[in-house]
């Protein structure tokens, strides 16, 4: 306890040192108290540009804060462009740790100096980032590669503020109750899982791998090879990839990339791996992305830094593509029933209100570019539309959410009059072909193919065994059924052997009674 509040101190500190309550209230009346109160803060740093101050805040507080920083970034409709480009340096440019730390770092987890481990071993960092830094290498067989060193002391940092979000999300569960609906809980425990998922370097290797399997014959995307004997929790090396950064539009421009077609390629890369693979990369902001300028690969993106994946089942894929094309379809009908069927909404929901809401949120973002739609305005509506209704936040759908807005900043960088509706359905009514057409079938009979194999040569006798398990109850239930009956029989008979014992004798004294009314005088 005594932790987390000295970090809420410094927090606070922090945010008073920058002026980040100045630039928050910015466009606001300042109450001459807090003139006052401004003026007696000696140490407040306020003269620098109000973006810089944000930048710098957030890299003193930590890697949480500058991920989130990062995500901002991408946000041109949310933010001033001069606090977005101040933003960006965070992406690649975190101040990096020493090389010192860096090598002794090599040292512990791959047993050997890098002098020994590699031909050459660049000291100073390529990239630095929230979590790990980049140092450029050459194998002994003379292949270019990447070295990725995880920060020290990372754990510890993570922790820290991982526990003031618990502790935060605790205090908005109980106080409010939109906190419930919105599931704070199970949403900080996500974030917890995958920000320490990301201390493990090995973790993100095998992230890369599985991507690299996944666009293997792709022509859009390329993932670097891991080095699995150069890898272990704390470093990985991987293949060195060549390419523009793509957040530097004039270089990719110079090169003669194709800027609207790159804009469109990412989001065919983004709904394959989500309806597809169900396997996404969920740090997808400019820093993690660079554009091929080899020949052969010219123009192809090139995804870096896998250390937060995204995983959805079956359900969730079957749940958003109905979704997705309900919206381009405009059957607001569908997407209610979507939502109550799948039990987001509760049961008793109307449809058709819940039907005119969506409608109201939706309607006017159809038919414009990119450019002319804020997906921030329409987040909002769609939030305030949600907690009338109660719809119940997915924790799961947390990364894609995000994803999506990455992916939204990106074309609107790459492409301001790229058409996100209309480049998406194509994909989208493609995989539902693909999941409930002849192919789906016949490929879901290939997967299930060598199940069957051997499942056949057994299915006489678990026919056997299924039927003899419903004929024996049966049987049970008959002879239990005979059995009543016997007892119930032998209650007749015991009943009508009374009626004829006492019925007899009573006709039988009857008839003595006439017999001898009518005779008795002759015996006497």
């Amino acid at each position: 306890m005594i932790l987390k509040f000295l970090r809420v101190l410094k927090i606070v500190r922090v945010a008073v040192r920058y002026g980040l309550d100045e630039i928050a209230m910015s466009g606001f009346d300042t109450p001459r108290v807090a003139k006052v109160i401004n003026a007696l803060i000696f140490w407040r740093d306020i003269s620098a540009p109000r973006g810089e101050r944000l930048r710098k805040a957030l890299e003193e507080l930590g890697p949480i804060f500058v991920k989130f920083g990062q995500v901002l970034s991408t946000r041109r409709d949310l933010l001033p462009a001069d606090m977005v480009d101040e933003l960006a340096r965070l992406q690649d440019r975190v101040p990096p740790f020493s090389s010192e730390l860096a090598i002794a770092q090599i040292e512990r987890s791959l047993k050997a100096h890098p002098d020994q481990l590699f031909a050459s071993f660049e000291r100073e960092p390529v990239a630095s980032a929230s979590i790990a830094q980049v140092h450029f290498a050459t194998l002994r067989d003379g292949r270019e590669v990447a070295v990725k060193v995880l920060r020290p002391g990372m754990k510890k940092s993570i922790d820290e503020d991982v526990a003031l979000m618990h502790l935060a999300a605790d205090i908005v569960a109980t106080l409010w109750a939109e906190g419930r609906r919105l599931k704070a809980r199970e949403v900080v425990g996500e974030f917890d899982k995958y920000l320490h998922d990301e201390l493990d370097l090995m973790r993100e290797a095998a992230n890369g791998s599985q991507l690299r399997r996944n666009f293997a014959d792709s022509e859009l995307l390329l993932v670097p090879e891991m080095i699995w004997d150069y890898c272990s929790p704390s470093v990985i090396v991987m293949e060195r990839m060549h390419g523009i950064p793509i957040s530097q539009l004039d270089r990719l421009r110079d090169a003669g990339v194709d800027l609207e077609k790159l804009s469109r390629d990412g989001v065919e890369i983004f709904f394959t791996q989500v309806f597809r693979d169900g396997f996404f990369h969920a740090d997808m902001h400019p820093g993690n992305i660079l554009v091929s300028t080899a020949p052969a690969t010219f123009g192809r993106y090139i995804a870096l830094d896998f250390g937060i994946v995204g995983t959805l089942d079956d359900f969730d894929k079957d749940y958003l593509s109905q979704n997705f094309l309900a919206f381009f379809q405009r059957d607001y009908k569908r997407v209610a029933e979507a939502h109550i069927e799948s039990g987001w909404a509760p049961k008793e929901t109307r449809v058709d209100e819940l039907e005119s809401a969506v409608r109201a949120c939706c309607e006017p973002i159809f038919d414009r570019p990119l450019k002319d739609i804020s997906f921030g305005q329409v987040l909002l509506r769609l939030f305030q539309t949600s907690r009338r209704f109660n719809v119940e936040v997915q924790p799961q759908l947390v990364l894609l959410q995000k994803t999506l807005l990455n992916v939204e900043g990106l074309g609107r960088q790459l492409d301001p009059e790229l058409d996100l509706w209309k480049t998406a359905k194509p994909h989208l009514e493609r995989w539902m072909s693909e999941q409930l057409g002849w192919r789906g079938l016949v490929q879901q009979l290939k997967i299930e193919a060598p199940r069957y194999s051997k499942l056949l040569p057994q299915l006489p006798r678990l026919v056997h065994q299924a039927l003899s398990q419903v004929v024996e109850p049966q049987r049970e239930q008959q002879q239990e059924m005979m059995w009543r009956l016997i007892a119930e029989q032998r209650q007749t008979n015991h009943f009508l052997g009374v009626i004829v014992y006492f019925g007899g004798g009573i006709i039988g004294g009857v008839l003595l009674t006439l017999l001898y009314l009518r005779f008795g005088h002759l015996s006497w």
